[in-house]
């Protein structure tokens, strides 16, 4: 693939910076940090223009919280203005990253997604006889930067482009010289990015055709047990000594049995709620309707939430399971 130039010039064009923004507060106008921003909007977008012309744009303004849903993970957003600065990269930038990606990589990409990954898992499970599941131990803790440059430098000459993403890579590390921040839009691009090489190694080099990634989630299917061990134990020491991931003890068994994904268990009759993905969405259930015949929330409020929460599971064969929820956890008489 020939290195892209050229592309800086995009990222600092004015009506790039402007649909940045637009981007950037989609789901957050009501939002105190883009209320102020957007008070002098045209100021502050030519002010953020000029730092990037000048390149002297500030990154690393970060605020830190934890989310524990479905586990505890420590959560890094940027500053609106920095959020902004990610988007306009990743305007320019995304066509670059989606053309490296293959076929079966479905995170974080336009029309893929938790469903298009599950229709195809499910096609796989219905193909092959065995599977085996990994996925990477502390993943974005564990991405290394000077590894993400040298492979960033491979399809991108820009120097200004190179220099803008390498303050935006060193902005951030768990450890000297490793990691990327949760939550960040360019954190994103780059994991995908990252494990974009392991990818083309298990479909290219060793001809795995049933094979999904959804960022660090990986599953391979065959016919063989043994080739899937085999692939395994490559595909192993190639992340640990290339770019310095362990992966976490693999799982493996007959497709029959069922191949648990994303909150999921894919059969070949289908897909179904795993069972901790059932108590996910019952305590969300209760929860939100405590809120509701509380009166903190309206119908409105509420709506909203389970219209989520319900919509994540329609994809899978739980339409009783669901019924039963709600009859458990339904709405009662507020005027009580």
């Amino acid at each position: 693939m020939k290195r892209a130039g050229n592309l800086y010039s995009r990222i600092v064009d004015y009506e790039n910076i402007r649909l940045a923004y637009y981007k950037a507060q989609k789901g957050k106008r009501l939002k105190k940090d883009v209320l102020i921003f957007r008070k002098n909007l045209d100021l502050n977008l030519k002010q953020l223009q000029k730092s990037l012309i000048d390149e002297q744009v500030n990154v690393g303004v970060y605020h830190f919280f934890r989310i524990f849903d479905p586990k505890e993970r420590l959560i890094c957003a940027a500053a609106f203005k920095e959020r902004i600065l990610h988007h306009a990269v990743m305007n320019v930038l995304d066509p670059l990253f989606e053309k490296f990606q293959i076929y079966d990589s479905y995170a974080c990409r336009k029309g893929k997604g938790t469903h298009g990954a599950l229709h195809r898992a499910l096609y796989c499970t219905k193909r092959y006889r065995y599977f085996i599941k990994f996925d990477v131990r502390k993943y974005f803790d564990s991405i290394d930067h000077a590894q993400l440059m040298l492979l960033l430098r491979k399809k991108i000459k820009d120097r200004k482009v190179l220099r803008l993403l390498g303050s935006i890579i060193g902005s951030y590390q768990i450890s000297p010289g490793r990691g990327l921040p949760i939550g960040n839009l360019t954190s994103q691009y780059f994991a995908n990015f990252y494990l974009g090489y392991a990818d083309r190694l298990i479909k290219e080099s060793l001809g795995i055709r049933g094979y999904i990634r959804y960022m660090d989630d990986m599953i391979l299917w065959s016919d063989s047990m043994t080739r899937l061990q085999t692939v395994k134990g490559i595909l192993e020491s190639f992340l640990a000594n290339d770019f310095r991931l362990q992966l976490k003890p693999a799982y493996s068994n007959c497709c029959h049995s069922g191949v648990p994904f994303l909150g999921f268990l894919i059969k070949p009759k289908g897909i179904y709620l795993l069972r901790k993905s059932k108590l996910r969405f019952s305590n969300h259930v209760r929860e939100y309707y405590r809120l509701y015949n509380k009166n903190i929330w309206n119908e409105s409020t509420l709506a909203e939430h389970l219209k989520s929460i319900v919509g994540w599971t329609l994809i899978a064969k739980a339409q009783r399971f669901r019924y039963t929820v709600f009859r458990r956890y339904g709405p009662q008489d507020r005027t009580a």
